[in-house]
């Protein structure tokens, strides 16, 4: 099928934000990892986080919650250093106090939130040893995972020059804000052997063939007045707008609780989704940098049309390849792989800034071909930047399922659980 041609829908369920403070109590059908993710995905939203922190930040969080309960039980490799044995802790207040730590520590303007959740998370748990065996074993979880990313590049600060030739990045209006999170080919991986291990081939030459088609193809559909652009067209590029990781989550929350996955299960999958999604904008970000690629409204405006603005704001970042692209295809790799089947069907609505919009899809891969095109349909990416962006992350997605968080035989460590309700 060609890379032009605008393919099928996915996407997710926009929990709303419940205020500082007010967590959503967890409903029965609703298992402890999911609670979790629920209340960090409410909070990140509600601040506006920036995308490629807060995918680190639900990497660091879902890795404790595993590794917690690797302790009690351990199913699967352990990420982190292996925390002393919790035979016979709660598995429930492992995951709390791993969760909580985690979030206060990378999140403190929260900590009201997450001390809300963190009492409801606890109340339905009976006061006894099993309890704080679980409760401690989950404090040493996070601590470990926090100690092993603390210096990992994150919070560096890199600025990058506004390109001058024609190809090279400048920043895009309205507001030509400069390039941002320039650090981040620098972080350091969480499973692959190096952010440029999947850099795609370099974008099309500029005047090429196929860059002149990528400038004639947005320019026509990406518009912000365009007569070309259905309103299904329109309506797809506000569905996938907001950021990777708050629909992604949206979508494998729905995904755990419609397959009644187990709560090790749960933090398996939730865990390795969010390692592709970190890893999939460390590798992206990587080649972004490395190319430099111009977007489509400098890219336009320098073809003569200076007053074209794409049809939904820019993000300050190079082109080439579209991340959010490469987020959507390595979650949907993971998800297929671990259901064992491309074709899980779904039904989910859009989240901040566009809510309310609501789209079924018949597998993952759907989903994450829709997410890349939507890129195009609002105007803020080329089509060759989308294809790049889609290989880039079924290589990371099949990456991390092969090497991270794998059943165990007699498997090491990277560097009998009991449920007590009142």
């Amino acid at each position: 099928m060609s890379g032009r041609k605008i393919m099928a829908v996915a996407a997710a369920a926009l929990l709303v934000w419940a205020g500082a403070g007010r967590p959503q109590p967890a409903p029965a059908t609703v298992d402890a990892v999911t609670y979790w993710n629920r209340i960090a995905t409410d909070a990140t939203v509600a601040v506006e986080m920036d995308p490629l922190a807060e995918s680190r930040l639900f990497a660091i969080l879902h890795l404790a919650i595993h590794d917690a309960l690797n302790a009690i039980d351990r199913r699967y490799e352990t990420y982190a250093a292996a925390v002393p044995a919790g035979a016979g802790a709660t598995a429930e207040a492992a995951v709390a106090a791993a969760a909580h730590a985690v979030l206060t520590e990378l999140f403190p303007a929260a900590k009201p939130t997450f001390d809300a959740a963190y009492a409801e998370a606890l109340r339905p748990l009976r006061n006894d040893e099993a309890k704080k065996r679980g409760l401690s074993v989950g404090s040493k979880a996070a601590a470990a995972m926090l100690a092993l990313r603390r210096n990992d590049g994150a919070s560096r600060t890199v600025e990058r020059a506004a390109g001058t030739q024609p190809g090279e990045y400048r920043p895009t209006p309205p507001d030509y804000t400069p390039a941002k999170f320039a650090q981040w080919p620098g972080i350091t991986p969480f499973v692959l052997k190096s952010a440029a291990q999947f850099r795609p081939a370099p974008p099309p030459v500029v005047d090429s063939e196929v860059a002149l088609a990528d400038i004639a193809e947005v320019k026509a559909i990406g518009a912000q007045v365009s007569p070309t652009r259905s309103e299904e067209q329109s309506e797809i590029a506000r569905f996938w707008y907001e950021n990777s990781t708050q629909g992604w989550n949206r979508i494998s929350r729905e995904i755990a609780m419609s397959r009644k996955l187990s709560l090790w299960e749960s933090a398996r999958f939730f865990a390795l989704v969010n390692l592709a999604m970190a890893d999939g904008f460390i590798g992206g970000f990587e080649a972004k940098y490395h190319y430099y690629y111009w977007r489509p409204a400098t890219a336009i405006r320098a073809a003569g049309d200076s007053t074209w603005e794409s049809y939904l704001w820019t993000p300050p970042v190079p082109d080439y390849p579209s991340t959010h692209t490469v987020l959507g295809a390595a979650a949907a790799t993971v998800m297929a792989r671990f259901c064992e089947t491309d074709f899980v069907s779904f039904q989910s609505a859009s989240g901040v800034p566009y809510p309310g919009l609501t789209r079924k899809f018949w597998s993952f891969s759907e989903a994450a071909r829709e997410n890349g095109a939507s890129r195009v349909l609002a105007g803020i990416h080329f089509t060759s930047a989308v294809n790049a962006g889609y290989v880039q992350g079924e290589q990371i997605g099949a990456w991390v399922f092969a090497h991270a968080l794998r059943p165990v035989r007699t498997a090491p460590s990277r560097a009998g659980a009991t449920t007590s309700l009142q």
